[in-house]
């Protein structure tokens, strides 16, 4: 069973010892002098924050993009991630939020809007004289890699299929979240179909957005209502002995400790979702290593040849410090070619990169990562685990990119890879 007890971000504060290993590992500060780095901004700005100082470097925190890479790097275990998302929530408590961020925390309702009519919502949303306008009046970075409304909703999809849905006796709960249930429904399709194959029935319960989007926009009131609403939908599943997968990386990443630990909730409820929460190859990983997961593969290609595929383990992925289960499960097809990006980040960092003023800083964060992935030359695909660093990557690469589930789904032979439909 994972496990993640870790210091609060209060306790980490003076931990700090200044050695500035964070600073150098930032891929931000690497880029941009607009951001001076997590030390300044995060425990050493702190201090002055506690103090009262208006001069605290505060205008410079909102550059931070959460990517965690300096969580990863400190020697001493300061969250410096989540004291730079507490100021930023100071500020928008000051000073209020804009319309932008506001939108762009709001995923759900997006979401939810745009599947009324998803043909008209795309062309809305993607025509260029709309790019324009949201660039200009809002603030939205004309090349942002926006999503695009799928046909049928992951609940639609679900009714649709009840009747050929398994029924087992050994259960698991899935949280797709928001891009899954709106723009990406086949990478449920995937997971589920795999989860399936391994006869395991899965039970889907109503859901909400996990509420990161409003977190890393400084919204904590609003994205705690999120949580709590998650927590009351799912902890009963947790205490029946259920685990709950995700295939969205910052979405169970959210769970199991980014709301906990940014909004102090740790009542019995939100703990035991928390230890309950598995990404989605954490959980297979285990499955393999119990050895209870099919390994009946089937080839990836018509011709025999290994399918080259480079592989980036995003920031969120890495978070949950329980290495590269992705991988570990992915190598087990015997003809994959797996190629590991050792990059920092992708750049866009959630909705980071889809703001003006942060859109360059997000491409030039990522650059190491789109040169990677274009020198391996003969690949069909990237795979990468979460949905907006995919949006990334192929708008940078015109490289078509794949959840890991959609890899193992058709290794199984269950799942069409490129048209990204179950067979």
């Amino acid at each position: 069973m994972h496990t993640s007890s870790l210091l609060s971000v209060g306790n980490t504060l003076d931990e700090c010892i200044k050695c500035n290993i964070c600073t150098s590992y930032c891929p931000v500060s690497e880029v941009t002098d607009r951001f001076p780095g997590p030390k300044y901004v995060g425990p050493q700005a702190e201090r002055f924050r506690e103090l009262g100082q208006e001069k605290s470097p505060d205008h410079s925190v909102d550059y931070c993009s959460g990517c965690r890479v300096c969580n990863e790097v400190c020697p001493t275990g300061v969250r410096i991630a989540e004291i730079n998302a507490r100021a930023r929530a100071q500020i928008v408590a000051d000073r209020g939020l804009s319309l932008r961020n506001r939108l762009l925390g709001r995923n759900e309702l997006l979401g939810k809007l745009g599947s009324f009519a998803p043909d008209l919502a795309n062309f809305a949303l993607h025509n260029p004289v709309s790019r324009v306008l949201a660039e200009k009046v809002v603030g939205i970075a004309q090349g942002a890699p926006l999503p695009r409304w799928h046909s049928e909703t992951l609940n639609a999809w679900l009714a649709r299929t009840a009747a050929q849905r398994l029924k087992s006796e050994r259960k698991v709960v899935y949280f797709h979240g928001c891009a899954i249930q709106y723009y990406e429904p086949y990478v449920a399709f995937a997971a589920i179909a795999v989860l399936e194959h391994n006869g395991y029935e899965v039970i889907v319960p109503p859901q909400n957005c996990c509420g990161l989007p409003m977190l890393s926009n400084g919204e904590f009131e609003a994205g705690e209502g999120y949580h709590r609403g998650n927590v009351a939908r799912l902890a009963g599943f947790a205490r029946a002995g259920y685990a709950i997968v995700s295939t969205s990386p910052s979405c169970s990443l959210t769970l199991k400790e980014e709301a906990p630990e940014m909004l102090d909730k740790h009542d019995e409820a939100t703990l035991i979702l928390k230890n309950a929460t598995w990404d989605i190859f954490e959980w297979l990983r285990e499955e393999a290593e119990e050895g209870r997961l099919r390994t009946d593969f089937h080839p990836l290609r018509a011709d025999g040849r290994p399918l080259v595929m480079p592989y980036h383990a995003p920031c969120q992925y890495r978070a949950h410090r329980v290495g590269k289960p992705s991988l570990d499960v992915l190598r087990l097809i015997p003809d994959l070619d797996l190629r590991e990006s050792h990059t920092r980040c992708c750049g866009i960092a959630g909705t980071y990169g889809y703001k003006t003023e942060k859109y360059q800083i997000a491409a030039d964060v990522g650059q190491d990562l789109f040169d990677f992935v274009l020198e391996q030359g003969d690949s069909d695909f990237v795979a990468c685990d979460t949905e907006t660093c995919r949006w990334q990557i192929e708008k940078f690469t015109s490289v078509a990119n794949r959840h890991p589930i959609e890899v193992l789904a058709a290794a199984y032979g269950l799942y069409d890879l490129e048209g990204r439909r179950l067979l």
